[in-house]
């Protein structure tokens, strides 16, 4: 709150969150899935097609963290989320480090 940058109006933060809904019904409605958080195994695995790199980030969270598959399928959709939000085609290193960040959040008692 303290940068001399100037904050993305709410206006456009709502414009880039209608996009990606809508980008995710394109995506996944036709099954009735309508969000990434509701994705099934079979369109994790055809909707977020990782790169070796961030195939090997995810690895090393998941054993560095101690996650499950369940974990792992929650970083990728957030991950996609992510790169739906950058209105960007794949899921690159920096959407996956974003999704373990927020994963690691998660995992903080207070």
């Amino acid at each position: 709150m303290s940068r001399d940058e100037e904050a993305e109006p709410s206006s456009e933060i709502r414009k880039r969150i209608v996009q990606a809904r809508h980008q995710q019904f394109e995506r996944c409605g036709k099954g009735g899935t309508y969000t990434n958080a509701r994705m099934q195994a079979d369109q994790l695995r055809s909707h977020c097609a990782l790169t070796p790199e961030c195939d090997h980030m995810l690895e090393n969270a998941v054993t560095r963290l101690r996650l499950s598959a369940r974990g792992w399928n929650r970083i990728l959709k957030v991950a996609r989320t992510i790169a739906d939000l950058e209105v960007a085609p794949n899921i690159a290193p920096a959407h996956i480090a974003e999704a373990i960040r927020y994963r690691n959040l998660d995992r903080v008692e207070v």
